[in-house]
């Protein structure tokens, strides 16, 4: 093409929003040569909103939706966005909205500009979704159940989320002092009911190990985790646990852990692609997941390494198999992961992908 196609990213938020990391590398990875981009989100609230503005591209903090009802004044609600899209000559939105709004596609297609959207997670509950994927130039889903629920929508492809395994990586700084008697398991999670971390309570619970540690990463502030406070209370492994918080580097906690676990129950939004996942599998550390949407996805390929969802019993059996395997062959199992992370999920695949579409569509 003989110019820079112009292209919008939208998201909510760079603080709560879990798919901002990836929003992040994809804009620092597309080929500025070929494509001017910009963003838009709703506040500059968070640490790694700071991270965000390093880029150097043009971010416009304003909410590119608006409120379906009353419909009769919803014209007048989104001509804001509307003009906002024409007056910056966008020739593609991409979405990366976790809702089913579709407000913003609307606008989009009263401005001329080619819309398309991220599918994030696992739900589907409302008629809205069908209308913003009806009204979508372009759907990306990213694993391959998603897939069949547009399975009349023939302008979709499935690119599964890349990260960087130079910054996930094996070689990243152990921590001096590890007790070589315990056994560490790790959970990274945005700290919702739906995330089953009381699954791993239960099965340390079961399993009676005072050697056991696991340390809880994610914001712990919240109604659940309050929650699972107690739950650890009640089950008596105040000793053994640990909720670190928010943590925006994750790498120190899943770098010393001997076992990461991704618990996900089946129900509500389950996964759409868990990155921490992926992360600690780029790590060279072993995993464990329930057997999910999402999850199945990635470990589609180490059956062994999943489990029943809210099986405390069948998650206990994993973590004593895990341990009692030894550090040989945990190492065997981690070199694996980070192999496949390597060969799957890398993000210049990721990046690769998203430029080719975004070029045939600009065409």
């Amino acid at each position: 093409m003989d110019h820079r196609v112009k292209i919008l990213f939208t998201i909510p938020n760079f603080d709560t929003a879990g798919s901002g990391k990836v929003v992040y590398d994809l804009v620092k990875g597309l080929d500025k040569a070929k494509f001017d981009v910009s963003i838009a989100c709703n506040h500059d609230r968070g640490d790694f909103f700071k991270e965000v503005q390093k880029l150097g591209v043009p971010i416009f903090l304003l909410d590119t939706t608006a409120e379906y009802r009353p419909y009769h004044t919803l014209y007048g609600r989104i001509k804001p966005i509307i003009k906002f899209f024409k007056e910056n000559q966008f020739e593609i939105i991409h979405s990366w909205h976790w809702s089913s709004d579709w407000t913003e596609v609307l606008a989009a297609k009263f401005a001329g500009t080619k819309w398309l959207y991220t599918k994030k997670a696992m739900s589907w509950g409302n008629r809205h979704w069908k209308i913003r994927s009806f009204l979508a130039d372009y759907i990306i889903t990213i694993n391959h159940e998603m897939v069949n629920y547009f399975s009349y929508k023939k302008n979709q492809q499935l690119i599964p989320i890349g990260i960087d395994v130079n910054y996930y990586t094996p070689e990243f700084s152990k921590p001096k002092e590890i007790d070589k008697d315990q056994f560490k398991i790790v959970a990274v999670a945005n700290l919702v009911p739906v995330k089953g971390i009381e699954i791993i309570l239960k099965a340390m619970q079961l399993l009676n190990d005072k050697n056991l540690r696991l340390e809880v990463v994610g914001n712990d502030e919240h109604e659940y985790a309050t929650t699972l406070k107690k739950v650890t209370g009640d089950l008596g492994l105040n000793d053994q646990v640990r909720f670190t918080g928010k943590k925006q580097d994750v790498r120190p906690f899943i770098n010393a852990a001997d076992v990461y676990i991704i618990p996900t129950l089946d129900e509500g939004r389950k996964e759409g692609m868990p990155i921490a996942l992926v992360e600690a599998m780029s790590m060279g550390i072993p995993v464990l997941g329930s057997d999910i949407s999402g999850i199945n996805f990635v470990l589609k390929d180490f059956p062994e390494l999943m489990f029943e969802a809210s099986n405390e019993k069948a998650l206990a059996k994993k973590i004593s198999e895990m341990k009692n395997n030894g550090e040989n062959y945990r190492r065997e199992v981690g070199n694996s992961l980070r192999k496949y992370s390597r060969e799957h999920f890398s993000v210049d695949q990721f990046i690769s992908e998203h430029e080719e579409l975004y070029l045939k569509l600009a065409r």
